[in-house]
Order: structure tokens, then sequence, then C-alpha cells
């Protein structure tokens, strides 16, 4: 990452401007001098106290925190070597950028909020360390330092009048002294979105927030300060009605609500991490001069010779010089079949070395390697996939508008046509409109429901990330399925033997056992274990050896034993026509097979599969029974898995596909106007299952899938999926309910508070009524969301 430092402004820097992460000043000489927190990034006051001194140049700090973290490693937070240039020559690319979740084309060098909707920007691609997010910090002092002022206010407005501890009016002081720090610095934060959604001409639910927590407040000051304005009949128990317990639990409730948010977005990134984490820390190169170090990964250049030891990770893309081994590549194919390895054979960064040593030549680093380049492609992914657009959001703007619209005209209607108090009527009916408005219910209609909603999916064994994943999930009409681990188990199994004449069945298996316990390949565990379960007594190997990709060779009981592939019984002159159409056979149903040679004679094959699991033939055909299309792609051979395809009644089969293969048939389905789901288990699968409208990982896979999609089939079953649907339809079903409760109540109560019956039959909505009204509501939206917990799925 590449971080520009600017010096302040000077006689030799006149015109320095720029805005950057070292902590320095990005303000020109006609403006006021602005600096960031080098670490976090945040806005810091030119005057702020905590303040470092380093090589000569000087750094403020939002926290102590931030403050003790850059002390402890400065060099961390600065490229002290960088040339200064102006912010205006610094491309996106050279730092951390920050972008909107549901407007991604907002980007910026800086957290804070998005113009448009209000939510809180968040890193486009996170670091390998996660850092604390400045603004879950921030939120959460702000909530627990008022909370108690919040619970105060809330019991004096309810119990006051009965302690009668002093009177009303010093108790109306009371509680204003009391909500001035709650609603004017817990809820600053609000307000500066209520302010910037008015200045974008965008507005929001914090519009609504704003506008009713703000009217509420001065509303409830003016009748404090001078209470004298509003009509007796207004007066209850020897004052005017204030309303400053309903700012401030607003205030509070929204705060913890964004703590809870803030904290969930922050898994969003975890698959991101997860891949970083993979590739490994250092690499052991060679020198001209044949000697060896350790060196950082970041150190390693195209053209250097590394050494990879038994059980490394390969460090960057490169080709074997010199060595063979097995590499474990499933962080890559999503196969768990290790892959023999010699001189001359593409190794790719972060796979696993499993038995030899190796050396090789780096051809690809850094951003250039495979694993830079699928960490790149979910990150693109992630950004990329449109958020839940929530119901309430889609018509919050007009609502706002509407809402504010009818408390300007109630507010002028009484002054002007209105008796002589008028105007008090106007504003305190202009309130009762805003209070009963105030967004409660309708913030609460969705996050209800899908709160609820989780829960009853994760005792079904379905665990949704997050709220997009079950709206889209009733509109997917195309699901595409990897192969290994999710439509079979994804360990090998033995499967049988088929010997030749003058050998039985029960030899062939003890003798390939016997080889195979020197092997530390999947496919010789699985041949070793099916000959323990029979009971057969493995002889002693010697002079064992790893012929490179094709087999293994041996001694036992001095008979030259080989295991191995068409390749091995070729190159030793082996002849297998006997069983080569057995072995086409078992192929063509999905099976890896093996030959057996003794003495340089054919004995017989062993087959070794990956069996489907017992669920899956009935989850395909549920799902085919509601109309989904079901596509196999798999990162296994193409004969393999169109046997796989065949036996399950797989119509469309893509084999031998790598993750930008599966990312670029997802988007080819988008484009053809699907709605898509993916299902998978590997960490090939995650750019996929990122960029899918709906991704979904199996319980039993890796990490980086789980991390990557938003739904998790806990058991693997794919089973799951028709239940994920069910639960999809009738949670919009019941956030529809929840919308039209919360507009029931504003299209009945706003009218009522304007004063629109008032000439009828003289009734008046006051604030207190109307603060019951949107407490009711509220309550009805959360009943109505907990019938899904019994709802039958």
């Amino acid at each position: 990452m590449k971080i520009t430092h600017i010096h302040p402004a000077s006689s030799t820097h006149p015109a320095a401007t720029a805005h950057d992460h070292s902590g320095h000043m990005h303000a020109s000489a006609n403006e006021e001098q602005k600096w960031t927190d080098p670490v976090c990034g945040m806005e810091v006051d030119k005057d702020a106290p905590l303040q470092y001194q380093y090589e000569g140049q000087v750094y403020r700090f939002c926290s102590e925190h931030c403050l003790h973290k850059f002390k402890a490693e400065p060099t961390r937070y600065l490229h002290k070597e960088e040339t200064a240039i102006p912010d205006k020559e610094i491309p996106a690319e050279a730092g951390v950028m920050y972008t909107c979740p549901m407007h991604p084309e907002i980007r910026q060098d800086h957290p804070g909020s998005c113009p448009k909707c209000g939510m809180a920007l968040e890193q486009e691609q996170p670091s390998l360390e996660e850092e604390e997010n400045p603004e879950l910090r921030d939120f959460q002092h702000r909530f627990w330092f008022t909370l108690p002022l919040t619970v105060v206010v809330t019991l004096l407005a309810m119990f006051g009048h009965q302690a009668a501890l002093f009177s009303m009016q010093l108790q109306s002081w009371i509680e204003l002294v009391l909500s001035v720090p709650v609603v004017l610095w817990a809820g600053w934060p609000f307000f500066t979105r209520w302010a910037k959604s008015i200045l974008h001409r965008s507005p929001n639910m914090w519009t609504l927030i704003g506008t009713g927590t703000g009217t509420a407040f001065i509303y409830s000051v003016v009748a404090t300060i001078i209470p004298e304005i509003f009509p007796l009949s207004f007066q209850s128990m020897g004052r005017v009605a204030v309303y400053f317990e309903a700012a401030d639990v607003i205030i509070s409730l929204t705060l913890l609500g964004q703590v809870m948010e803030l904290k969930a977005r922050s898994q969003t990134s975890e698959a991101i991490r997860l891949l970083m984490g993979l590739a490994p820390k250092t690499a052991r190169r060679i020198n001209a001069d044949g000697s060896e170090e350790d060196v950082p990964l970041t150190h390693v250049h195209v053209g250097d010779v590394l050494r990879i030891r038994p059980g490394e990770k390969v460090p960057v893309d490169g080709v074997i010089i010199d060595g063979s081994s097995t590499v474990d590549e499933s962080m890559l194919t999503g196969e768990p079949i290790p892959v023999s390895k010699k001189a001359g054979d593409k190794v790719i960064g972060a796979t696993m070395n499993t038995t030899g040593a190796l050396t090789m030549r780096s051809e690809k680093v850094g951003s250039q390697t495979v694993l830079a380049q699928i960490v790149n492609m979910v990150a693109q992914a992630q950004r990329s996939k449109a958020p839940m657009q929530r119901m309430a959001d889609r018509i919050a703007g007009h609502f706002v508008i509407i809402v504010v619209s009818i408390a300007v005209l109630t507010f002028f209607g009484w002054g002007i046509f209105g008796p002589a108090t008028g105007w008090e009527f106007g504003l305190l009916n202009a309130v009762a409109v805003l209070i009963i408005a105030c967004p409660c219910a309708l913030g609460l209609a969705t996050p209800m429901s899908i709160m609820v909603a989780t829960g009853k999916a994760a005792t079904k064994g379905v665990l949704f990330r997050d709220a997009a994943a079950i709206e889209n999930f009733r509109k997917v009409d195309t699901l595409i399925v990897d192969k290994t681990g999710t439509l079979t188990e994804g360990h090998p199994v033995f499967e049988q033997v088929i010997p030749v004449a003058g050998f039985d069945a029960e030899q062939i298996l003890r003798v390939a056992a016997s080889l195979d316990q020197g092997s530390e390949h999947p496919l010789a565990h699985a041949i070793v274990d099916a000959a323990r379960v029979k009971g057969l007594l493995l002889e002693p190997v010697s002079q064992f050896e790893t012929i490179s990709g094709i087999g293994v060779e041996g001694l036992i009981a001095g008979q030259s034993v080989m295991l191995g592939n068409t390749a091995l019984m070729e190159q030793v002159g082996v002849n297998i026509v006997e069983l080569l159409t057995d072995a086409e056979r078992l192929r063509t149903e999905g099976a890896s097979v093996m030959y057996l040679a003794i003495n340089n004679k054919l004995a017989g094959l062993l087959a070794v599969s990956d069996p489907i699991k017992a669920s899956t033939a009935e989850a395909l055909t549920q799902l085919k029974a509601e109309g989904i299309t079901v596509i196999m792609a798999t990162g296994d051979g193409v004969t393999t898995a169109l046997a796989v395809g065949k036996k399950l009644g797989i119509a469309e089969v893509h084999g031998e596909v790598k993750p930008a293969d599966k990312l670029a048939l997802v988007e080819r389905l988008q484009q053809q106007g699907h709605i898509v789901a993916m299902a998978g288990d590997g960490i090939n699968d995650a750019p996929a299952l990122a960029k899918a409208d709906v991704g979904v990982a199996m319980g039993t896979g890796t990490d980086v899938a789980m991390s990557s999609a938003p739904v998790t089939l806990v058991k693997g079953d794919l089973r799951g999926i028709a239940v994920a649907r069910a639960l999809s339809n009738a949670t919009i079903s019941n956030m529809k309910q929840n919308l039209m409760f919360a507009f029931i109540y504003n299209a009945l109560g706003i009218p009522l508070a304007a004063g629109v019956l008032y000439s009828a039959t003289g009734m008046l909505l006051s604030p207190m009524i109307a603060a019951l009204a949107m407490s009711l509501s509220s309550v009805s939206v959360i009943t109505n969301a907990l019938r899904l917990r019994n709802r039958d799925i």
C-alpha cells in the first residue's frame, strides 16, 4: 500500500494540499488546517491534545488507543521514503479507500458516512489484521455514556409526578439539563447525517429521525423555558407537557442499532482476511552463493530461487526446478487429492507441500499471484453485489417529504387560519405530526422480521449472514453447485477390486494397502482404511518410493510391487488391456482407477470414488419441482463430472473449471436475467459465492467459503436450500404485513395529529398521545414478527 506524506504548509510549501493517512495536514493556505489520525484515518482537530513527534514530524490522534498503536509500530503506518506530492496527483488506489455497501459508486480516502443513505462507509479491501472500526468505538462511547441519562429522564417522565420530589416546573428543567448531552452530543452524528440528507437532497431514514427527535427536543426546550406561550388547556399538573424522554429514547435506541449493525457488517470482510491469511509470511530464499535465508514474503522478487520443505506452504507462484513431492492444491481446485509435482511443473502460492523437498523459481509475486487475484475477485464481487433494498427505503424519500410537508402545512395552517392562539396550536400539532410519524415502527418493520427469521432458520440448520439473502432467495431460478463436498461427501472411499485370473480380491487389496502404508495420498488412505476394516494383515514394505505423478512402488516379501495409473503401467511395460473396459466403465461412474502390478505383471485394479451424499438426490428433486434449474460446475475432470451429473440427472455440467470460470458462469447467467444461487464448499468457490445473488456454503467446507457466502447450510445438506426458500417467502410476507401496520398508524394518526377533525369534534392529538400511538405501532410490528417463530417451514 502506497501512502504519500504531505508536510505542513510553509514558506517552502505554500500550496501544500492533501488528505492522507499519515496524520499530516490536508488544508490549503486559505483554509483552516485539517489533520488525520495516521492509524484510523479519522479527521483530527489541529489543536488535538494527543500528539506524538516522530523523526521531526508531529502526528495527531483521535484517541489514546491510536496513539499507543502508533508509538509501538510507527513504520507500520508510515512510508517515510515516499515523496511529497499534492493529493490531486494521488490515484484512488494509492491508499485505503472507503465505499458505501449500498452505493458502491461512493468512494473516498477516509472513513465517514454515505451522502446518499447515511450508512457508515467501509474499506473496499480490508487489511489482514482487523482494525477496530473507529465509528463503532465512537458510537459505543456515546451510547454507554448517555444511557444512564436516558433512563433517568424516562423514569422522571413516567413517575416524577407521583414521587413529587420537586415541582413540575423544576422537573422540566432537570429533564432539559439531562437531555442536552443525550440529544446534542450522543445524537450529533445523526443530526449530521440529517443535514447531509437535506444538503444532498436525498431524504432517507435519517431525515425522519433527525426531524422527529430534533423537533421534539426543540419543542420541549421552548415549553420549559417559555411555557407561557402555550394555551392553558395544554398545561397539566402545573407545567406544559414536555417530551425529552421521546427524543432521548429514540437517540439511544438508534445508537444501539448502529452498534449492532457495524459489528455485523465487520464480518463481511472476514472471507478476504481468511484468504489473505493463507499466504505464508516468509519464504526461504537460496542466494547466489548457495547460502539460504528466511525473508519476508514482500522481499521475494521474480526470478528468486526458493526452497520449500515438507509441510511448508508454497510462497509464490512459480516453477519447480528440482525435487518431487505431492502438493495439496485444494485452496485453488477444491479437490481433496494432492497433485504430484516434479521439475518443470508449475506451483501456486499458498498451496501446501506435503511430502518431499522442492526448489522453485518465482514467476509471479504480490498482486500477480493466483491467490491475490482470487482475493481481488472476492472483494470486487462483494462490492458489486447489490444490498437488500428494504421496502421501507424504497418509499422513505417520498414518505419523508410527505410527513415534513404535512407538519409545515399544519403549523402555517393553524397560524394563518386558526384562532387567536393558532400559532401555538400549530406548533403543538406540527410536533405531534412529526412524533407520530417518527420511523420507529417503519424502522423495526424489516429488521424484526429478519431477526426472527434468522433465528428460525438456525434451528433448521440454515445460517443467514445478511438480510439480502433472505429477500433474494425467493427469487432464485438457477442454482450452480460444486461437486466435491457439495453433491458428494468430499472424502475418497474405497469402492471395489477387480482381479485378473490367478488373483483374488482380498489378495489385491491386502498387497495394495501394504504398499500404500508409506504414502500420504488421500487415495492411499482410502485403500489402507478399507483393508483394516476387513481385518486384513498388512505386510512390511522396503525400498518404498513415490514415482512422481503416476504411482508408488516397493518390495513386499521379496516381490516387486507397483500401484499407479495408466502412465505408470505403460512406463514399466505392464499390459493392462485385459482391464481397460472395466477401468473405463468405473471412470464413467465417477471413480478413480489404479492398477496393481506384481513382478511386472498385472494383478488387478482398485477403484476409489467420492460417494454422492445420501440427501443429494432428494434435494435436487425438490429444487427441480420448484422450477429451479441446477447446473454443476467443478474443478474435477470432465469424465467424472459428466458421470456424476448423469447419475443425478443434471443436464448442464461444467468440468475442469477454475475460480475465474465459476465467477464468469455466474456473471453470464446474471446478464441473461437469471437470479443465481451458488452452492459450494471450497476456497475455489469463494469468488462465485460472493458474486452470486445468493451464495450458499456447505457447513462441512472451508471457512473462506462460509465467509464468502451469505448463507451456510450447517449440515452440508442441499435440502436446506428448499427450507431457505420457504423461509424467504414467509419472511417477505411478514415484512409486508409489518409495513402495513406501520403505515396504517401513520395514515390514521397523521391527519388526527394535524387537527383535521378539530372543527367537527373539537379534538386535538397531543404529542403525548402521538408518542403512545408511535409505541403501539412498534408493539404491533414486533408482535407480528414473532409469529414467524411458530411458522411451519
